[in-house]
């Protein structure tokens, strides 16, 4: 099996969307995907980790990244996991596994309940559903994700005040969300820093924005006729981030998923890059025990 081998860099036409991604190693495959505002730079070290015994798929998601970013509210996450799903057809796998942080577990979430017959696991990183998040907001939760309601807001606000000063907006979204005191800087950032352009910044409020209107209504579509995830679900979250001190993440995963299971990571938010062993090693045992 490939273990060394540096990452096939590749662009795929999903459906006209041109979306960037990487793939290494050999073996069942598995998809994954980043946060916000990431890239698929974040997985570097566990992807190299599940490459020993996967075929590992990084990719950037519509609006980040090397991957293109429409213009308009073309954002939700029905249609972001459509992206990958094309992808992963392209690359001639009709059933793997999807790992998702952040933004990219939203996107998971979504393309297991829109196609159960591909997703054979699914593992999401620090997040519990959209739909419980915004049913359950209170202080706390408006104080720690402000940026949901500021970058949802529409008419080119946000666009107009982040491109005023990228650097220090961009540099906000990880001090105090890692583990310990200061500035969580990942060993990314320059790569987040230069994907972090007008395009971006346009594309990433666009998706805020659906998550905050669309996404609620297939979400509450989802609830109202019974359908829940069926493939396998690992929940990690960070033992010393927003999620982790705030929610009951299993007891609110009950409510969204069939085979769950689950455990807190300690870290922050970034779970891959503050604890890249420990979030690997966690998924490695869940494909694995979901193989066997």
């Amino acid at each position: 099996m490939t273990t060394d081998a540096l990452p096939r860099t590749l662009h795929v036409d999903c459906d006209g969307i041109d979306i960037a991604a990487e793939v290494r190693g050999d073996g069942p495959p598995v998809l994954l995907l980043h946060g916000y505002p990431e890239t698929r730079a974040m997985w570097s070290e566990v992807a190299a980790r599940l490459a020993h015994d996967h075929t590992v798929i990084a990719a950037d998601l519509r609006g980040y990244g090397d991957s293109a970013a429409p213009e308009g509210e073309v954002y939700a996450k029905r249609d972001m996991a459509a992206d990958q799903l094309a992808l992963m057809l392209s690359l001639g796998f009709d059933r793997f596994a999807v790992i998702g942080h952040d933004r990219g577990a939203r996107v998971g979430h979504r393309l297991a309940l829109d196609h159960p017959e591909r997703v054979s696991s699914l593992a999401v990183l620090d997040i519990v559903p959209t739909l419980h998040m915004f049913e359950n907001v209170d202080r706390t939760m408006a104080s720690a994700y402000f940026h949901w309601f500021f970058l949802a807001r529409p008419g080119g606000m946000p666009e107009k005040l982040i491109t005023a000063d990228p650097a220090t907006w961009l540099r906000s979204r990880f001090a105090g969300r890692g583990a310990g005191d200061g500035d969580f800087i990942p060993a990314a950032y320059d790569e987040y820093e230069r994907c972090f352009d007008p395009a971006t910044i346009r594309a990433s409020c666009a998706d805020y924005r659906a998550a905050a209107s669309i996404d609620l209504e297939h979400d509450r579509a989802d609830r109202a006729a019974g359908r829940r995830v069926g493939a396998p679900v690992l929940a990690l979250w960070g033992a010393d981030g927003y999620v982790g001190t705030n929610f009951d993440v299993l007891g609110v995963w009950r409510d969204y998923a069939d085979d769950l299971r689950g455990a807190p990571i300690a870290a922050g938010h970034y779970l891959a890059e503050e604890a890249p062993e420990a979030t690997a090693e966690a998924v490695e045992a869940f494909l694995a025990e979901v193989a066997a």
